[in-house]
């Protein structure tokens, strides 16, 4: 990119700002840093996004949380007041099951699975139910349905 109009690809607002490609994208996603510029592969980073960096950088190394460093959000230059913090999108964690080709059960990590006997079941009526003429087009077999 060119860097001295303050244009920077990952690779290198990562550098300047003494972190991973990894970091510099987790930042943005949890809303610490704003998204890049452009699309596609189009995409870069001003100089707006490596001072945030380094400020992000600065406070986590004085101690702060990043959700201090979130409550926290200074203004951009340029703009008079600063913005509102990005609400994370909220997370849960969830078992998937393949109970038989093209058949998936998803199931919340607060609930209890049943004993694998059952699952087994579950998993045979599936293949049984689920195959055969239609499954390939997308509609399950409903002869079995009773």
């Amino acid at each position: 990119m060119d860097t001295e109009q303050g244009l920077y690809n990952i690779d290198e607002l990562a550098d300047l700002g003494g972190v991973s490609r990894r970091t510099v994208r987790y930042y943005v996603q949890e809303g610490l840093i704003p998204p890049p510029l452009g699309v596609g592969r189009g995409r870069h980073y001003g100089r707006s996004h490596l001072d945030r960096l380094l400020e992000v950088k600065a406070r986590q190394e004085a101690g702060l949380s990043l959700e201090q460093i979130r409550a926290r959000r200074t203004p951009t230059p340029g703009s008079d007041r600063p913005e509102p913090p990005r609400q994370p999108f909220p997370r849960s964690t969830w078992r998937r099951l393949t109970l038989a080709p093209g058949v998936e059960l998803n199931v919340a990590h607060d609930i209890k699975l049943p004993a694998p006997g059952r699952l087994e079941e579950l998993a045979e009526w599936c293949r049984a139910n689920f195959t055969g003429d239609g499954f390939e087009t997308g509609r399950p077999n409903t002869k079995g349905e009773g």
